[in-house]
């Protein structure tokens, strides 16, 4: 049995908070209330954790991360990219599909789901939408799903034939799992990665326009209506992709979003000022993109905060620009940032920016996470709030991130997942 004291307990489900313990056994939560004694008359062994003064929170979800396996197994494997979640506060991650092979047969999601079982963590996936994700013929989507897929994307790639888009909706819609899309024109990029604007014109490239991806939305938005399929705008990076998702949902309630921290913490002044470690598709954009996303989450048009987690090796992101790879790791400060930019300015509470971060994306793809209750799952982060870490070394294979170096506020102690501590940290100054 394991037993938290006195932490500041957040339930983002229920809205409830205050301090109280909680009490496992056999990886649920059995009790959770003030005063629970240490003393059973099972006399079984306890283990207590001190958690006041700390934040207890549900594990985090992030919905979008990139673990380069099978493939690409030098960048990050299913292990590493596990233990970099753990140490990040996350239970559960969502794989993309993008991987060599894909995952667009049953096969591979069997390998890939196999091994995160061994990981001590959630490891769930998507498979591709469509085959080969060469955006042409469908999946067999009923096989994934039977598999264990949670949901399909071709994310890294868009998907450019509306018919394929159709068709894909009406069938998600069918098997009751969500679609997330990647969306970048590519008639409007010429060097993805960098915005078109002030970071192009720095680096003598032409970048990508930010029409390559209010034009995919515009159309993906319209294509949903009236299929019943949940869809999610993934790392959305416009001023104008945020105000067509607002108005998209007013009209459909299937229709979800996602941002990343990098995209409401950074703008394109990262890439002049970082160079390739913060070149990422979508790029980062403007400063009144960033607050747009940021007003986004503000108000619930953007539903979920996801990481993106992109790892390459330091040999790839060492090229010139245009041909060092897009992607930036981001598990292990996550949650950091999501601090610093949106609570401690005001933005958002404590509860609003865990609800994006566990309860609301868990929803999104009907995982059974991201809320603390009594018989519910014992997936649980305790961290500090206002504790700083240093972000000089991280667990991931790879350290392709903007704010590697930097002085971060809320210090993970413990990750505990299934009734079981899978990280468990400190003071990192």
């Amino acid at each position: 049995m394991l037993l938290i004291k006195a932490g500041y307990v957040i339930d983002p489900r229920s809205g409830s908070e205050g301090v109280r313990d909680i009490l496992i056994d056999k990886g649920k939560i059995v009790r959770m209330e003030a005063g629970i004694s240490e003393t059973f008359t099972e006399e079984k062994e306890v283990q207590v954790i001190d958690a006041e003064g700390k934040i207890v929170a549900p594990g985090l979800v992030d919905v979008h991360v990139h673990f380069r396996d099978p493939g690409f197994e030098y960048k990050e494997d299913i292990f590493s990219g596990a233990k970099a979640a753990a140490k990040g506060g996350f239970t559960t991650v969502v794989l993309m599909a993008n991987t060599k092979p894909p995952v667009d047969c049953a096969e591979i999601l069997r390998y890939v789901l196999d091994k995160g079982k061994e990981t001590g963590i959630h490891v769930e996936s998507c498979g591709n939408i469509t085959v080969g994700m060469k955006g042409q013929k469908l999946t067999d989507m009923e096989e994934l799903q039977k598999a264990g897929a949670v949901g399909f994307t071709d994310d890294g790639i868009p998907l450019l034939k509306e018919e394929v888009v159709k068709a894909a909706m009406t069938e998600a819609a069918r098997l009751n799992r969500p679609l997330s899309f990647h969306e970048e024109n590519p008639a409007f990029i010429r060097n993805n990665g960098v915005n078109k604007g002030k970071a192009s014109a720095y680096y003598g490239i032409e970048g990508s326009d930010r029409q390559a991806e209010i034009d995919m939305v515009r159309r993906d938005l319209a294509l949903a209506e009236g299929t019943g399929a949940d869809i999610s705008i993934q790392h959305i990076s416009t001023k104008e992709a945020v105000e067509l998702v607002r108005q998209a949902k007013k009209r459909n309630p299937h229709i979800h979003a996602e941002a990343t921290p990098h995209h409401f913490t950074l703008t394109e002044e990262a890439v002049i000022g970082h160079g390739t470690l913060a070149k990422m598709n979508p790029p980062l954009r403007e400063e009144a993109d960033r607050l747009a996303i940021i007003e986004g989450l503000r108000d619930g048009t953007i539903d979920m905060i996801a990481t993106d987690h992109a790892p390459h090796s330091t040999e790839e992101k060492q090229r010139g620009i245009t041909e060092a790879p897009s992607g930036i790791i981001g598990l292990e400060t996550s949650l950091s940032l999501g601090i610093r930019e949106l609570v401690d300015k005001g933005y958002l509470t404590m509860a609003e920016l865990l609800s994006r971060m566990t309860w609301q994306p868990a929803v999104f793809y009907h995982l059974d996470a991201g809320y603390l209750a009594e018989g519910g799952p014992a997936d649980i982060v305790i961290f500090a709030r206002e504790e700083i870490w240093a972000a000089d070394s991280f667990r991931s294979k790879s350290g392709n991130s903007p704010f590697k170096g930097m002085k971060l506020p809320g210090t993970v102690h413990y990750t505990i997942c299934g009734g079981k501590i899978v990280y468990q940290g400190g003071r990192e100054e």
